[in-house]
């Protein structure tokens, strides 16, 4: 038992990218971490990699996470997921990037309004009017 229970304290100098993504609160699962990694939405240096690299501080990580873009620099080490407040302080972000994805989100929000949406499911009387225009 006293085995397995070291397995499980793993060190922090030797962390899994997977598991500092789930710890930094990029993703909410490690499975969608590692997913990401594998279909090649995160780049460390501009190189695609494996879930199981080693993150070190200061390495910087290139991401596409639900079609925006991330790039943040690696300050702190830690494999236990904490609290959004203290998980952001584990890294730092690109001010240029980081406009780019307010830019971006601002356009789809824009988007989104313009385009028209029902009022719901339809009345009693509407649905007739459908089935008559479709000739049924």
């Amino acid at each position: 038992m006293a085995r397995s229970k070291a397995i499980d304290q793993e060190d922090d100098s030797r962390l899994r990218l997977d598991k500092w993504l789930w710890a930094a609160r990029f993703f909410k699962t490690r499975a969608l971490s590692h997913e990401a990694i594998e279909l090649g939405r995160i780049e460390v240096g501009g190189e695609r990699v494996k879930a199981s690299r080693v993150v070190r501080e200061g390495d910087v990580l290139d991401m596409k996470i639900q079609q925006l873009p991330w790039r943040v620099t690696v300050l702190q080490l830690s494999g236990q997921r904490r609290p959004a407040k203290e998980a952001q302080l584990m890294y730092s972000e690109d001010e240029a990037v980081k406009a780019l994805r307010e830019e971006k989100l601002l356009l789809n929000k824009a988007e989104h309004a313009s385009f028209p949406h029902g009022d719901g499911r339809p009345t009693k009387r509407a649905r007739r009017e459908i089935d008559r225009f479709r000739g049924g």
